[in-house]
């Protein structure tokens, strides 16, 4: 959809802005861009309307380079919100959100008709809002109108230059929600800047974090939690959003598993079966083979019941292992299979069949209280 391709900006005081930016932004998704202060986020944005040109480089919209776009109409064609709201104070908020549809010579009663549409889209009916000033509304709303006036010719592409940041947080959460919810409607090319993590992973689609006019690292909000590219990326998303994805992060069975089970060959003796389980306080034994590959399970029970037999073998008593999961699997799948079948122990095993480690209730819970301790150690504690 936009493409920005090995982009330079270099200021006339030789002040480079952007070095060479390579970025595509997909079509209906809404990409953030975000970075301190003088990282070049918003100058990036303000590429694509040509607000700002490139030095060198190219920026196109749907394989057009936007250099051979009149600006005039390339920003009509583009909705455009920013944090100071700009509305225009002496016109009603019909007149506001009209603005563009009547620069593109819209018929009277198709603008009403958007105009209408609009306001009720974001919750302010239009009988009761049409008519005001916009020194009549609170600041919550007058961006929500500065947001609709954006959609107001329907464009493609709309660009948010930090358009909550002066807003108290409670109005900020509430347009995020709102701005989530209309996307999911709309389905617009959204770019938005802004300085804020939190709003970021909570909005985008994909990420793109920048830092001295450079891209540093871009990705699904979910990639960049679980994957920082180094330690810049990591200090931006903060400590407290890592070990918050770490806690939400489904574990695997790998993480859980007694690494160590007990094992026996499948040509040991009952006695000595009996004498292992003894001293590993077990009441049953997985039988592998020498690669360690799993052959089967033998309980203390089915060796008492043939244990007069002098000849026989763990081999000859042992049973088929029914349930077992392999490496990689999800903690709570094994946790459903030992609920559901009322199992002591889960065999864990590679994709060739090599018994890897076992999966007991007490180890899911020594898991599940190891983490509830850490979590309480690490956080603060009131004296009373």
């Amino acid at each position: 959809m936009i493409i920005l391709k090995n982009i330079h900006k270099v200021y006339d005081d030789d002040f480079q802005a952007l070095k060479n930016i390579n970025l595509e932004f997909q079509k209906g998704e809404i990409s953030v861009l975000i970075g301190p202060s003088g990282c070049g986020k918003s100058t990036t944005m303000k590429l694509i309307n040509r607000l700002i040109a490139p030095s060198s480089g190219s920026v196109l919209i749907n394989g057009q380079d936007v250099k051979g776009i009149d600006p005039v109409q390339l920003r009509r064609s583009i909705g455009y919100v920013i944090q100071s709201i700009g509305l225009f104070p002496h016109m009603t908020i019909g007149r506001n959100v009209a603005v563009v549809p009547r620069l593109n010579k819209w018929d009277t009663a198709r603008i009403n008709r958007r105009v209408d549409e609009l306001l009720g889209l974001v919750g302010l009916p239009p009988e009761v809002y049409r008519e005001r000033y916009p020194s009549e509304l609170s600041g919550g709303q007058q961006q929500r109108i500065g947001v609709i006036r954006a959609l107001a010719a329907d464009p493609d592409v709309i660009l948010m230059d930090e358009p909550f940041s002066a807003l108290d947080p409670i109005s900020r959460e509430q347009l995020q929600d709102e701005l989530v919810r209309l996307q999911q409607e709309l389905h617009k090319t959204i770019i938005f800047v802004t300085h804020d993590m939190d709003e970021a992973i909570k909005i985008a689609d994909t990420i793109v974090l920048m830092k001295d006019g450079e891209v540093v690292q871009t990705g699904k909000p979910e990639a960049i939690l679980r994957h920082p590219a180094n330690d810049f990326v990591r200090s931006f998303i903060g400590q407290k959003r890592l070990q918050a994805e770490s806690m939400n992060e489904i574990p695997l069975v790998d993480e859980v598993m007694v690494t160590r089970p007990v094992t026996a060959l499948p040509k040991r003796g009952l006695a000595e079966a009996i004498t292992v389980m003894e001293r590993r306080r077990v009441d049953s034994l997985f039988i592998v083979d020498r690669d360690n590959r799993l052959q089967g399970i033998v309980s203390i029970y089915r060796v008492l019941d043939q244990y007069g037999e002098e000849n026989k073998t763990v081999s000859d008593v042992m049973q088929p292992v029914l349930y077992s999961v392999r490496t990689g699997t999800p903690l709570p799948a094994a946790v459903e299979l030992l609920s559901r079948h009322q199992l002591s122990n889960l065999a864990v095993v590679d994709e060739n069949n090599r018994l890897a480690g076992l999966i007991t209730r007490g180890s899911v819970v020594r898991h599940l209280a190891d983490g509830y301790l850490q979590e309480a150690a690490e956080s603060p504690v009131e004296e009373v």
